[in-house]
């Protein structure tokens, strides 16, 4: 490993913190300008945009025949949006979940999950699948722009701290800009990854479960972690959401019309369940009182280092994930539920007080 690799990672970072922050800042703007509100912009500008990663990576891996990255990319990605992302922004700064995505934007999220493991029962994402996942994210959009539109003629949001005054061409400047850096610093990020993990002797197969999967996210990671630091709590949860739903309909849609796609066993059996779990439980943690705290931050990153572990040995092929599998099962899972539920309780009894 040499000083160039550290100076890239570095690099990436920093790509990474300021794009976050103009991007937020602009699209924010965008926001109040438009007439829309900063959930909406979070759910589709916000959202596409830091979805550009796992965008071109899987349309040229699908291009390339190489549909298990394609697929990987996209399933390993939405892992990683929910447990770590979200997680890691809530343990930052208790994030405030509107009541429009714990009763809309999350049953989408968890839709387009279970349409893609029914496309996929059959081994295979074909043309015509990927055009009604295309089309229908296209729908999507259209309708969470003017539903926004109505609802905040009817409901104006509150000024915030954004300054409206900006003219739009600055304001498609910041975005664009801050998309530019955030690709750039994720592009860095990844590269030096990947050369250090190399030289720590990771094998190839874990390079891709892992880096490939969390780099192509850590637009959504910088820009999440930004916004809630900001107060930007619809922003950062609807950069997640919006880019869940993003990545399966629009990325995996185009993905599959550019060539048919090949589902691996492995992501059939395994991860995707594991992505529908992961989108399932955002609606009893969102609902108890609609905020994701720091301790439901705190069980998100512990399942997110459970699955990687899972991965890394499942790769390797060590017997000591057959342990870890049933501790999940046996003790951590019924922990999470039992906390899950207690936190429903409280939430449900507390105005009774």
């Amino acid at each position: 490993m040499s000083l160039m690799t550290f100076l890239i990672l570095a690099a990436g970072l920093t790509l990474l913190w300021y794009g976050a922050e103009l991007l937020v800042r602009g699209a924010s703007a965008l926001a109040v300008s438009a007439g829309v509100s900063r959930l909406a912009i979070g759910l589709t500008v916000v959202a596409y945009g830091t979805s550009m990663p796992e965008m071109a990576v899987s349309v040229m891996t699908s291009w390339q025949g190489q549909a298990g990255i394609s697929i990987g990319n996209v399933v390993g990605s939405n892992i990683f949006n929910v447990l770590f992302i979200l997680g890691l922004a809530s343990v930052l700064a208790p994030t405030v979940v509107a009541h429009q995505v714990v009763w809309l934007e999350v049953p989408i999220m968890i839709a387009a999950s279970v349409l893609l493991i029914l496309f996929s029962l059959d081994g295979m994402l074909v043309r015509w699948e990927g055009a009604l996942l295309f089309a229908l994210v296209i729908t999507y959009t259209v309708w969470t722009l003017r539903r926004s539109r109505r609802e905040l003629r009817a409901h104006p949001e509150p000024e915030a701290a954004t300054p409206a005054t900006s003219s739009l061409s600055r304001q498609v400047a910041e975005i664009i800009g801050g998309l530019t850096m955030l690709i750039l610093g994720s592009k860095f990020l990844i590269d030096a990854a990947v050369v250090i993990a190399r030289a720590l002797g990771v094998g190839e197969l874990v390079i891709g479960l892992t880096i490939v999967a969390a780099g192509t996210s850590l637009p959504e990671l910088a820009t999440s972690v930004v916004a809630s630091l900001r107060g930007e709590g619809d922003i950062s949860v609807g950069n997640i959401v919006g880019s869940n739903i993003f990545n399966i309909l629009s990325v995996l849609g185009l993905s599959a019309l550019v060539a048919p796609l090949t589902v691996p066993l492995a992501a059939l059996t395994f991860d995707m369940p594991v992505m529908l779990a992961v989108a399932v439980v955002c609606l009893p943690v969102c609902m108890a009182g609609h905020i994701i705290s720091r301790w439901n931050g705190l069980i998100f990153l512990f399942y997110y280092m459970v699955y990687v572990l899972f991965l890394v040995l499942t790769a390797i092929n060590h017997d000591s994930r057959y342990l870890l599998g049933q501790a999940v099962l046996w003790f951590a899972l019924p922990l999470t539920v039992l906390i899950l539920a207690i936190s429903l309780w409280r939430h449900r009894v507390a105005p009774r007080h």
